[in-house]
């Protein structure tokens, strides 16, 4: 069902800063930010060979960016993003499953379907699939 990996996603909370690593410390290629109110995120895509990280500032309190900041003040792994063919069907198929499904399908940063699934069915990892 899951393709590729699309991206690891870092919660941080100076996206500036954080995008400055990435691009002169590390000499990697670092997308303008992109604010996402519907997700309550601002976004930097940092570009790899063979996937992006994805580097996640709150946008405003009651972004579940700024909650996981309360739980970990240092930032960190937020969730993992795989590529899917047909997202609806994925959804379904996982459901079926017995996996928890978080919401519905909506556009995400890369103006395709997201959803995300519970990291308590996945290893404790919060994952995102994304319409490929």
């Amino acid at each position: 069902m899951i393709g590729r990996l699309n991206h690891v996603a870092i919660a941080t909370s100076d996206l500036a800063r954080s995008a400055a690593i990435y691009r002169d410390v590390l000499g990697a290629k670092v997308s303008e930010p992109l604010a996402l109110p519907d997700h309550g995120v601002t976004t930097v895509f940092v570009e790899l060979p063979n996937t992006k990280i994805e580097l996640l500032e709150p946008l405003g309190e009651t972004s579940p960016i700024a909650g996981f900041l309360r739980k970990n003040p240092n930032g960190g792994m937020h969730h993992v993003c795989y590529e899917v063919d047909d997202i609806l069907a994925a959804r379904d198929t996982l459901k079926v499953k017995g996996a928890t499904v978080l919401g519905e399908p909506r556009i995400g940063a890369h103006g395709k379907l997201v959803i995300f699934l519970h990291p308590k069915d996945f290893a404790g990892t919060l994952v995102e699939l994304e319409q490929a």
